[in-house]
């Protein structure tokens, strides 16, 4: 079994192995686990029963990690989107007034646009389109991003008052301080090099977590998943189909196309998979996987789906092949029955994880060059936006308007290639037509 594993996914050539590739799934499903809860009480808010949203979210997980691993061969978890649910949550069905069905009719339709547009290769040039500076800034923006995720998680940072919108949280409470201790355990085991660092850092303070009463240990461990029947094949395509859902359509086609492009450069990046002139190679695949998983996710009952940041954390733990993302899907699987154990690890035990990948993506920064200001503005621009509005995609598409602009004015137009001007017309589009 251990041969065929290694000839199929290529370890060797990638200088791994099978026992590193089943730590790193393991790692970033700890992770992303989380994404099993979450969602759904997101997606609740809408007016999906929370059950079924659970189960539509964990097949949908399923469907595209595993032709993340086996076609397209990449250390890469697929889930549903944070931030594509708030925005079908609280902004299509919330403030818009549609009705979820017709939400999921739009992410069915931006699901087969990409499909079409992956299939073609346009969305494999368009990342050969984008400047080597604005792919550096992709990878150190959601490092900040996710720093900041992990901050927020583990109560570090905190909602401030007027004038000044954060500050630090109570770091004398437990808590906290447990999240501290787990993110100063992670970095002693990081720099002793100890093999699965992170992942022994999520169990261990997880386990003093239930100890000190941070998080209840689970009742039970496995249960049986509920029935999906309520909202499989439940969207509205005819009703998403109007003028008037023009606008809806944009933003969840620009966020995912934004988003997935940002995490597939940054965590690719880390992972070594460009080339020297900063290149990736097979973009089609990882795009693919990508796509058919949001055409499922639509048909199953849930909002798009994409490559997620926290694959970062498995690519730190060594990962670099499908088998890791195979490992992802079969844990995502047990979770049909294991839900109550995953969802019982605290919040203070993922989020130290989160921070020190964040920190470590952040490396990238000192190859931006800072000296060319038609280069370093759209690049902070990109890395300031993602995390500040907490939005990958509204930080891209703000690189991707200022580089082409910032160039034509200082007379560099002829170093913008074709594409990359598609993309600055796509992402005006966006800023215009977004639901604020």
């Amino acid at each position: 079994m251990g041969n065929l594993l290694e000839d199929f996914f290529e370890l060797k050539k990638h200088g791994t192995d099978v026992k590193t590739e089943i730590m790193a799934g393991v790692v970033t499903f700890m992770t992303l686990a989380y994404i099993i809860v979450v969602n759904p009480a997101i997606l609740e808010a809408a007016g999906i029963p929370f059950g079924p949203s659970m189960v539509a979210t964990i097949l949908s997980a399923i469907f595209g990690t595993l032709i993340m691993g086996i076609y397209a061969k990449k250390p890469l978890a697929i889930a549903p989107y944070m931030g594509e649910n708030a925005f079908v949550a609280y902004t299509v069905v919330g403030v818009l007034g549609y009705s979820w069905q017709t939400a999921l009719g739009a992410v069915f339709i931006s699901g087969v646009l990409f499909t079409v547009l992956t299939l073609s290769g346009l969305r494999g040039k368009m990342i050969d389109a984008v400047p080597d500076n604005l792919k550096y800034s992709f990878a150190v923006g959601i490092g900040l991003f996710i720093t900041f995720i992990g901050l927020v998680n583990a109560q570090i940072v905190a909602l401030g008052v007027e004038g000044a919108p954060l500050h630090v949280g109570a770091l004398n409470t437990i808590p906290v301080a447990l999240a501290l201790f787990g993110f100063l355990l992670i970095s002693v085991l990081m720099i002793k090099n100890v093999k699965g660092s992170i992942l022994i850092g999520i169990l261990v303070t997880a386990i003093f977590g239930f100890i000190l009463g941070v998080a209840q240990a689970p009742e039970q461990v496995i249960s049986m998943p509920p029935s999906i029947a309520p909202i499989l094949l439940q969207l509205d395509i005819t009703g998403a189909l109007t003028w008037g859902f023009f606008a809806v359509i944009l933003t969840m086609f620009t966020m995912d196309l934004m988003d997935t492009m940002g995490t597939l450069v940054g965590v690719s990046m880390k992972a070594g998979f460009m080339d020297e002139q900063g290149n990736l190679h097979d973009l089609d695949k990882p795009f693919l996987a990508d796509s058919l998983a949001t055409v499922f996710a639509a048909l199953a009952g849930t909002t798009t789906t994409g490559t997620y940041i926290e694959s970062a954390a498995g690519i730190e733990e060594g990962g670099r092949t499908g088998l890791t993302a195979v490992v992802v899907a079969i844990l995502f699987a047990m979770g049909l029955f294991f839900s109550p154990l995953f969802s019982a690890i605290p919040s203070a035990a993922t989020a130290p994880a989160l921070i020190v990948v964040g920190l470590m993506m952040m490396s990238a920064i000192k190859k931006i060059d800072m000296e060319d200001l038609t280069e370093m503005i759209p690049a902070m621009a990109v890395i300031v936006l993602m995390s500040f509005i907490y939005n990958l995609g509204v930080g891209l598409c703000a690189g991707f308007v200022l580089f082409p602009l910032l160039k034509l004015i200082s007379g560099k137009g002829s170093e913008v290639k074709p594409i990359a001007w598609g993309l600055f017309i796509l992402c005006s589009m966006f800023f215009i037509f977004y639901p604020y």
